[in-house]
């Protein structure tokens, strides 16, 4: 079930958001760095993200799932955000070099099917970079902030989602060590270097990159071996001459 649009833009607007923002951003910018003549799309709530791929990309562009509404981005300037069914997206096929998933994966009602969407508007070649909360961190079992809604993924369950998307994940990496609370604000960059140092298992969020997989694997069937007929003699009845 998707959060209200209106709750996602707060949670940002709030200074633990401003910190998600800043130390997952950098997670996001390592995997993408270069998108310089690039389509890039952002799927799900990806808008706090994308600021930063506007300058170089060709085009960027961000989708709303419908059943999360959608509000203005950028504040100022043309419009680049829209509203679609996830399942749906009204884009056309191989027409995006890079796409950004955000509060989508964990919030639908079928993973698999956004997934093979994001599949046929991605160009060959493209990559896409899911954003899913750490079923082992902190953050997916408090509520108060977005990552604690919807459904929390394991690794191995992540790969088993994009390949069954016909994806193949390339890299990954993890962000949001310091637990979600205003506490922690303070040291959460610290948390970050020594959590990302470390590879320490109780992070936020996940960040996994994939490319797209052009081609369906096709199973490999062992030919049958062929049974041919055993002849056996006929036996000539007693009397009768053969002929």
């Amino acid at each position: 079930m998707y959060l209200d649009v209106v709750d996602l833009r707060n949670f940002y607007a709030q200074p633990l958001g401003v910190m998600t923002r800043r130390l997952l951003g950098r997670a996001i910018r390592a995997r993408f760095s270069d998108v310089t003549g690039l389509a890039v799309l952002g799927l799900g709530y990806a808008t706090p993200y994308l600021g930063v791929f506007r300058e170089e990309a060709e085009r960027c562009i961000a989708v709303m799932p419908a059943a999360q509404g959608v509000v203005r981005w950028p504040s100022s300037g043309p419009t680049l955000a829209t509203l679609a069914d996830e399942m749906l997206l009204p884009l056309p096929t191989a027409s995006m070099d890079r796409v950004l998933v955000v509060h989508a994966l964990e919030m639908t009602s079928n993973a698999a099917e956004m997934l093979r969407e994001a599949w046929r508007v991605l160009a060959p070649g493209g990559r896409l970079l899911a954003v899913v909360p750490n079923r082992r961190g902190v953050w997916a079992r408090i509520d108060t902030t977005p990552f604690g809604n919807g459904r929390p993924f394991s690794r191995g369950q992540v790969v088993a989602l994009l390949r069954e998307a016909l994806f193949t994940p390339v890299g990954w990496s993890e962000a949001l060590y310091a637990p979600p609370s205003g506490w922690f604000l303070r040291t959460a960059v610290a948390f970050e270097r020594v959590g990302g140092q470390l590879s320490l298992p109780f992070s936020g969020v996940l960040v996994v990159e994939a490319t797209k997989q052009l081609y369906r694997p096709a199973m490999v069937r062992r030919p049958q071996s062929v049974l041919e007929p055993a002849l056996e003699p006929v036996l000539v009845p007693g009397g009768v001459p053969a002929g």
